[in-house]
């Protein structure tokens, strides 16, 4: 069986129109005719695409056989559309929970130059800190699409995949510096209370607003930078983080309760 009849074979199963498979992997339905018809090859990506639409392996797709030998290459095809739109989409949530940090961080602000016995420094508190709240609560509602980008091992076109590295470590070098002073603002907002708590001297009392806004910038700073990198080393890193024993039990356990 040649692939284009694999092709309409897979598609009717499935349910799908030509429309409706062409719009999945971003390309016309005349295309979609031309490779059923025999007339034509998809390109490798759209290939590996349609490998992941249908749940087939590449070598069923390019064989002249029959058999479904699924599972023979594992992994799921991350494109380059939806790559970008992972960091895109992490930016902001990046965005959201540096800023929901730093404003609960900031939140304690009012109370130290006010206290709360003044109606305008509890209700400056409240604001803050439901700002930070709201902050988080924002997350999360473009990202579901990409959950599945931590669940699967992931595979990319290996020229992407040179460029994606290199703008990992491009990330790295020019937030570097921004990580060593998230990170120095939170030793001194943080060493400044335990040093105080320690000798219990009140000398460095008056200063705990600046302290506390030292910390609220350090954790937007530092969570901000992290969560992009992290979204980056999974990417680019995609190894370690599916060698690890908490990914491989999770696979199996939804291998087992998917054969349940």
């Amino acid at each position: 069986m040649e692939f284009g009849e694999k092709l309409f074979k897979l598609r009717k199963e499935k349910g799908f129109s030509q429309e409706i498979l062409a719009e999945k992997i971003n390309t016309s339905r005349q295309a979609i005719s031309k490779w059923e018809n025999g007339q034509g090859f998809p390109e490798t990506e759209k290939l590996l695409m349609i490998g992941n639409i249908f749940e087939v392996s590449i070598d069923y797709l390019l064989k002249d056989s029959v058999e479904n030998n699924e599972g023979n290459e594992e992994g799921y095809y991350v494109s380059r559309e939806m790559t970008e739109g992972f960091l895109l989409s992490t930016q902001k949530t990046a965005k959201h929970i540096g800023l929901g940090f730093g404003l609960l961080a900031l939140a304690f602000e009012p109370y130290l130059i006010m206290g709360t016995n003044s109606m305008l420094g509890v209700l400056l508190i409240i604001v803050i800190a439901t700002l930070g709240v709201i902050s988080f609560a924002t997350l999360g509602f473009d990202t579901g699409q990409y959950t599945i980008l931590k669940k699967e091992v992931l595979l990319f076109d290996s020229n992407y995949l040179k460029e994606l590295k290199m703008r990992y470590e491009g990330f790295k070098r020019k937030n570097s510096g921004i990580m060593v002073i998230g990170a120095c603002l939170l030793a001194v907002g943080f060493l400044a209370f335990a040093l105080e708590n320690k000798i219990e001297m009140g000398i460095l009392v008056p200063y705990y607003p600046i302290f506390v806004l030292l910390i609220a910038v350090g954790l937007y700073m530092s969570v901000y930078t992290l969560t992009i990198l992290s979204a980056y080393q999974l990417l680019v890193n995609n190894d370690n983080h599916t060698s690890r024993f908490s990914f491989r039990l999770k696979q199996k356990v939804m291998k087992k309760f998917d054969d349940f």
